[in-house]
């Protein structure tokens, strides 16, 4: 990615809107409020347009990111039941497929494969948020991290759907810039600080699947 590109700007529902299948979409956020902010808008997109979202979330964040859509009119039970949300504990849900602190692709294409077919059950597209990889680099498994978002890369391109992943800011410590640089290369689009229903983004250039 271009460190000099400028960010581009757009209203939130717009933004998540235009997003197209197998786009792999980062955000580095600074607080909660950014974060929540942001992953509302791409829940409640996805309801409108009848896809089927999948979050792959903290127990904290998804307490959190319930209240805020029910306040805004989203029916969370509602859609829980007609699969047209399915949410899941993130910590849990990387175990399965861990193998002494490294991604095994055999076990996460069973894993995240049989998620998929349960989103499609009902013919709908399908857009993903994981926080998985936030947990890992947050344990300092920083290779383990970049391996995981290719296997996702790998498995957008195979299945064809729209990913979201979220990395607090705070999380960048030594090397900060070259870190997050890494990380950025292994997706299309990054998010930084959104607020009042806005979006600023830069256009990545992932690294190819292999």
């Amino acid at each position: 990615m271009d460190i000099h590109q400028e960010w581009k700007r757009a209203q939130s529902k717009v933004f998540w809107s235009e997003i197209a299948p197998c786009d792999h979409v980062v955000q580095i956020y600074d607080n909660d409020d950014q974060f929540l902010n942001i992953l509302s808008e791409f829940v409640a997109d996805g309801m409108r347009a009848d896809d089927c979202v999948i979050l792959i979330v903290t127990h904290m964040h998804m307490e959190q990111l319930t209240s805020k859509l029910s306040q805004s009119g989203i029916d969370i039970e509602a859609a829980t039941k007609s699969k047209q949300l399915i949410a899941l504990d993130a910590e849990q849900t990387l175990s399965q497929f861990m193998v002494n602190g490294w991604p095994d692709e055999t076990r996460f294409t069973k894993v995240i494969g049989e998620l998929l077919h349960e989103a499609r059950l009902q013919s709908r597209q399908v857009r993903a948020f994981g926080e998985m990889v936030a947990i890992l680099w947050a344990k300092g498994f920083s290779g383990a991290t970049v391996q995981l978002e290719a296997l996702w890369n790998k498995f957008i391109h195979q299945q064809t759907f729209t990913l979201f992943c979220a990395y607090p800011r705070s999380g960048f410590t030594e090397n900060a810039t070259e870190s997050m640089l890494d990380i950025c290369k292994t997706h299309t689009k990054v998010i930084s600080a959104g607020h009042q229903n806005e979006v600023l983004y830069k256009t990545s250039f992932p690294l190819k699947a292999s």
